[in-house]
């Protein structure tokens, strides 16, 4: 049995295609609750995750913004939601005066 690859998109139906929205968030709803996150969650969550793990592992938030189709730098600061322990972790130039 070979594996399936899809040809356009990331998740594609078994017919092709892409999945509906709503589709994706039952899907996503049903893996939640089956792992037993009791946060809330949302496949937007998995954005916002990604953006951010990027922006704390150094990744210039101008690449940040390509990756998520965003026209304003502004927008992309809305979905990098930085952790107070990276934050602490950045050295100002007068710490070592």
């Amino acid at each position: 049995m070979q594996p399936f690859t899809p040809n356009k998109y990331l998740f594609e139906g078994q017919k092709g295609g892409k999945y509906t929205a709503t589709s994706i968030r039952q899907i996503f709803n049903r893996v939640v609750k089956k792992v037993g996150i009791k946060k809330n969650a949302t496949p937007h969550t998995l954005r916002h995750s990604y953006a951010t793990h990027l922006l704390e592992d150094g990744v210039d938030v101008r690449i940040i913004q390509k990756l998520l189709g965003h026209h304003s730098l502004n927008t992309t600061m809305i979905y990098t939601h930085i952790a107070t322990p990276t934050l602490l972790k950045v050295k100002s130039p007068f710490d070592s005066l």
